[in-house]
């Protein structure tokens, strides 16, 4: 029978363990690099604030604010490129302004958003070493421009509702005049139209839509229609009869006598026939009337109005008046 191997390592040589002990494996040294500072980063953005783009209106400029954005295409350039912002803003606002100067200026907000959307996009710029956009873009306009746009709204609005309204004037007066009160006739039927169930009405009103028509029309009442007219209230003839004469029943434009314009005188100091101021007053008057040599109008007014049996009353001398001494 053999003898049966395990499966234990053989045993090392104690001599052996004491040299690896002895000479550790050798690591390799890093070598020394010097420190250098980290690479700056390279900006490649501008803002712009508030650059005047043309509008579609003359003297009315829009103001454009951005932030403008740029890449290189990585071409070779003959010289070296010292401001790329610079390029970068040129290409911006150079596709802003194609578009701007086409829109009108009340429309600021609408073109912001078109110009968002124009601008987004990378695009080359003229020389092609660059690419450029804009984002955050505002485009407004001044206060004195916004308010110059309300101002001709304001005006435009107004001017169409006064447009609107001398249009339907004139259709009315076409529609009354051509065709309502062309006629007598079109004027009744117009009028049963408007009034379907007051036939008795209508028929009361003839004279008066038969010179409503004549007035339309510039015209005298036609003959046949003239019984229509209601003839004038007796009381309103002699009204303008009266006021056609004056106070003394004379025609107005005629010359009364001194007494008939005194009498208007006195009535309008309401100063009544039975009245004894009337007398006071006549007297007065005619005194003043013989100082200036006018003796026979004091004669007629104090006859008229103060003593009809006598010219004078025993309190009166017409020659004490007149400053004549001398008798008959």
């Amino acid at each position: 029978m053999g003898l049966v191997r395990t499966g234990c390592p053989a045993p090392r040589c104690p001599s052996a363990d004491h040299k690896d002990r002895r000479h550790p494996p050798s690591v390799p040294t890093p070598e020394l690099t010097p420190y250098l500072p980290p690479i700056p980063v390279e900006r490649r953005e501008e803002q712009i604030s508030h650059v005047s783009l043309p509008s579609a209106w003359e003297d009315y400029d829009f103001l454009f604010s951005a932030t403008v954005r740029w890449c290189p295409t990585g071409k070779p350039a003959e010289e070296p490129i010292v401001n790329p912002a610079g390029l970068a803003v040129e290409a911006v606002l150079k596709r802003a302004r194609a578009i701007t100067k086409d829109r009108e200026p009340g429309w600021a907000s609408f073109v912001q958003h078109e110009l968002s959307g124009a601008l987004s996009r990378m695009q080359p710029e003229p020389t092609g070493h660059l690419q450029a956009m804009a984002e955050a873009i505002t485009l407004t306009l001044s206060e004195h421009d916004q308010e110059r746009l309300s101002s001709l709204a304001s005006v435009r609005k107004d001017k169409a509702v006064w447009e609107h309204q001398r249009k339907y004037e004139q259709s009315k007066r076409e529609y009354l005049g051509d065709d309502v009160l062309k006629d007598t006739g079109s004027a009744v039927v117009w009028w049963l139209a408007k009034n379907d169930d007051q036939v008795h009405k209508a028929v009361e009103d003839l004279g008066l839509l038969a010179q409503l028509t004549s007035a339309a029309n510039d015209t005298d009442v036609p003959e046949r229609l003239l019984h229509l007219l209601s003839p004038p209230n007796a009381e309103d003839a002699e009204t303008e009869e009266a006021d056609s004469l004056g106070t003394a029943g004379q025609p107005l434009g005629q010359t009364g006598s001194t007494a008939d314009h005194f009498d208007t005188f006195l009535q309008g100091m309401g100063l009544d026939a039975d009245d004894v101021r009337r007398g006071i007053l006549t007297r007065q008057i005619a005194e003043i009337l013989v100082t200036q040599g006018r003796n026979e109008t004091a004669e007629e007014l104090l006859r008229r109005f103060d003593a009809p049996t006598t010219p004078f009353n025993d309190d009166f001398d017409m020659d004490s008046a007149t400053g004549d001494s001398s008798g008959p």
